[in-house]
This record gives structure tokens, sequence and C-alpha cells, in this order.
């Protein structure tokens, strides 16, 4: 395949095509430089036209309380107290800076997934 810029649809799936066809390469083989090029120009297609946004704020805490079992009344150390975490949860009230940088320390959600 001629190493080019993926400009379409059609691009993309005969990049896809060929990384499939490539997938086995060995190490320091052209095939292999070729898959890496072509992963390179597939992933700049990807982040283009499928731009993944960061989850809201409340559904990133409500994602990470589910991973890690955690129930509401949990999070009151976070937020402060049991209203406060009916109020946050619930979109009633923002998250403040204190909230934020404990969130992010404390359960490693990413910064900007929370300031929204």
């Amino acid at each position: 395949m001629e190493a080019k810029l993926i400009k379409t649809e059609a691009d993309y799936n005969k990049a896809l095509a060929r990384m499939e066809e490539l997938f086995d390469a060995k190490p320091n083989s052209k095939e292999f430089d070729e898959a890496e090029l072509l992963m390179a120009l597939i992933e700049l297609y990807e982040e283009q036209h499928y731009k993944i946004e960061a989850p809201d704020p409340v559904e990133a805490i409500k994602f990470r309380m589910e991973q890690m079992e955690l129930k509401r009344i949990d999070m009151a150390k976070y937020f402060g107290t049991r209203g406060r975490v009916s109020e946050i949860l619930n979109r009633q009230r923002e998250l403040s800076l204190k909230m934020i940088k404990k969130l992010h320390k404390e359960f490693g959600i990413p910064a900007e997934s929370l300031l929204a």
C-alpha cells in the first residue's frame, strides 16, 4: 500500500484492511515499518473524525464509584456532607476546586473530566 494521508472513509477502510494483513509482521521488517506508518495515519484520521469527548463530570464520578463499588454515603468525606453528595450527583451544585482536587488525587479521575 502506498503511504498517503487518509482523507476519506474509503481510504480509512482500505487502511484498516491493510493493517489487518500486516498484523503479524515481524519487527525490523519492511512490513512492520509499513504497519507502524499505517497505524500513525489511522490514528490521525480517527482523532480528526471519531473524537471521543471527555465524560460529563458527574458521569465520570458515578463511573468511578461503580468501579470501586462505592455508595453515595461513601462520597461524603470528599464532598463535605451527604446532602452535598446528593446535590452534586443530581447536578444541583457544581464541583468546587477543592472537591476536584480530592477526586483527582483519591480516585485518579482526570482533572479535565471534572472541569466541565
